[in-house]
């Protein structure tokens, strides 16, 4: 049983954003600081990338654990009520993450996924430093 009302979970439901998330917001700023320069949302790439660093044919998704169904991720649970639903939504969002990154790796573009829970304060520095050298190694590779 939902502990909210249908209209408080509606309501709820509605403020969560699709863009400029915190954990995007963290590593847009992240990239910024180290002199990457990007666009952000390009509607013209199959999943509407979160970043896109095109000097170094790179995209990055930012994704919410529980939305894109991070395996093996506390953040992930499904909720108890309308199961079905929720696996049958999560599994589609699967599938469609799936599907648009097999398409920009068949189109040359190296595709990274940085997980919200990676972004917790303990793991953050770390993650950021090897998302840095995923990206500027991958220009290295290609320039030298």
């Amino acid at each position: 049983m939902d502990r909210l009302t249908k209209e408080a979970r509606s309501k709820n439901m509605s403020q969560i954003k699709s863009k400029n998330t915190k954990p995007e917001v963290l590593v847009r700023k992240y990239l910024f600081s180290r002199r990457l320069r990007f666009r952000k949302n390009d509607k013209r790439y199959p999943g509407c990338p979160d970043i896109i660093l095109p000097k170094y044919r790179t995209i990055i998704f930012v994704n919410g654990c529980f939305w894109h169904g991070h395996e093996n991720c506390t953040k992930s649970s499904l909720p108890k009520t309308n199961k079905h639903f929720w696996e049958n939504k999560l599994r589609l969002n699967k599938e469609r993450d799936d599907k648009n990154h097999k398409t920009l790796l068949n189109e040359g573009w190296k595709v990274i996924t940085i997980w919200e829970c990676e972004l917790v304060k303990s793991l953050r520095d770390k993650r950021m430093e090897e998302l840095y050298h995923d990206i500027v190694q991958n220009n290295n590779d290609s320039n030298g």
